[in-house]
Order: structure tokens, then sequence, then C-alpha cells
């Protein structure tokens, strides 16, 4: 939609384009898998885990006693991780990964950062995993998830790519929509009146203050045009224990698919 349109409807109909961009927050838009991402799933022992209102895809695939958990970003799924599965496998770990409520083979409706968070400590009980992969926004999920569970301990972590603050998601959403900041204000008071939380304290350079992970590695590129690597770099300077790796050339996506990304990042975890 035309971004001027946009603000002339935020004046006439603010409610209706709050809406929209509510929408746009809680209904994931999923990409096709290539094959290659398809034949590793197919490799996988499948489960179905009852969650909420949702039928959760589980992927196993059997190796030796070091286990890794596999998280992936908002509108990604667990198929984006075929590259690191296939290595990680050459290394006889034994990996776990999922789909996300509305997110790849896993059943649709509307969904939320918090169904994800409450998802992932429920999958970190279940495997008693140690160590953990994220990439992009499951890097938000994740450590909010470790922040409202202490009792987790978590030994190695790697975040491929990381966000910082929700309330710069919300930006990023009302930039690319177009809407005005009267309609974005409308827009936080709904998520928080119906999360019954406080949108500028969800940030996860806060979380990691206090999370018990002994040591984490974040991955992004200097030129990353999805997030921008400064909200990384903060996520970093507040974290203790955590290595910060600048990489070029792989932007938000292809991160995943780089040898020498997925060779630092098992390194990291054998370390």
């Amino acid at each position: 939609m035309n971004k001027y349109l946009v603000k002339l409807i935020c004046t006439i109909f603010p409610n209706q384009i709050v809406s929209f961009a509510y929408n746009q927050l809680t209904n994931p838009q999923v990409q096709k898998l290539r094959q290659h991402e398809l034949d590793i799933l197919d490799k996988s022992q499948k489960e179905t885990l009852k969650f909420e209102h949702f039928d959760i895809q589980l992927y196993t695939w059997q190796g030796g006693q070091e286990k890794v958990l596999l998280i992936h970003g908002w509108e990604g799924q667990a198929g984006n991780f075929a590259d690191l599965i296939a290595k990680l496998q050459e290394k006889n770990y034994t990996i776990y990964a999922f789909d996300a409520p509305s997110h790849g083979f896993s059943s649709k409706g509307k969904t939320s950062l918090f169904e994800f968070t409450s998802l992932v400590s429920i999958l970190i009980k279940k495997f008693q995993v140690k160590k953990l992969i994220s990439h992009s926004f499951g890097g938000v999920a994740t450590t909010y998830a470790l922040y409202n569970n202490q009792d987790l301990h978590i030994d190695k972590y790697v975040l491929l790519t990381t966000p910082d603050k929700f309330a710069e998601r919300i930006n990023d959403v009302a930039t690319q929509i177009g809407i005005t900041e009267n309609v974005k204000n409308k827009l936080i008071t709904k998520l928080e009146k119906e999360t019954k939380l406080d949108i500028h304290k969800l940030n996860v350079s806060d979380f990691v203050k206090s999370i018990n992970v002994a040591k984490s590695l974040i991955i992004h590129d200097t030129n990353d045009k999805i997030i921008p690597i400064e909200r990384a770099r903060n996520v970093q300077k507040n974290w203790k224990n955590c290595t910060f790796l600048e990489i070029q050339e792989t932007g938000h996506f292809r991160i995943l698919r780089t040898q020498s990304v997925i060779d630092k990042t098992i390194e990291f975890l054998n370390d």
C-alpha cells in the first residue's frame, strides 16, 4: 500500500490501521523451503506437541550425548538451519528443532512473541539441553524465556544475529507500513493491553543481565539490512561472558548458510 495513502487513512480511520499493523505483528508470513532444506527435515524423527491451540512440529536428529536446540526467527522455520544441521550431524550431535506456532509445518493461527517464548521454555526443559543456537527473533524469544525461568542453566549459546528492543521492532513495522506516530502509539497501547506488559521493558539487553548462560557468542553481519548491527552490539555490551563476532557479506539470512559462520558456531560449542 502506498505510504502517502496509509498516512491519509491513519488520519481518517486510525483504528483500522492499528488492526492492520497488529495483524502484521501477529500473523507471520513464512517462505517456502528449498529442496535440500526439505530433505534435511525428512531425515529427522518427527513428533507433534500440543501447545496452547497449536500442533507444534518437532524434529530430532539422533546422534551422540552432546545435545543442541535450534531456535529459528520470526517468519522462519526449522528447515532454515539445514546447512548447520548437516554439519552438526558430522560432529555427532543430537539435534532438536521445531516450527514455532503458525510457522513452518506447525498449525496456523494468530500468535505472538509470548507464545513463542513459552514454547522455547517448554522445549529446553523437555529435551534437557545445555546448548542453544538461535537466529534473529529467536534470540528475543530465547533470552526472554531464560529471563522468565531462572532455573534454566545453559552452558553455551550462539546467537546468529539478534534484535534488542521490542519497541524497535514496532518502529520497524511502523516505518515499513508508513503509519503515523499517533497510530503507532495506539498500536503499542493495544499490545500492552493484550499482553499486560510494558513494551519498553522488553529488551534483550536487559534480559541478558540476569539469565544463566555460562558462555555466549553473537555473530552479526555489519551490513545486516533487517537488524542493524548496533542493536546486537548493545546486547553484547550488557552481557557478561559474551563474545561478539562481526562478519561481512552474509546479510541477515545467508548467515545461516555461510560455511565460515557454521564452523565458528560449532567450534564455540565444542570449545
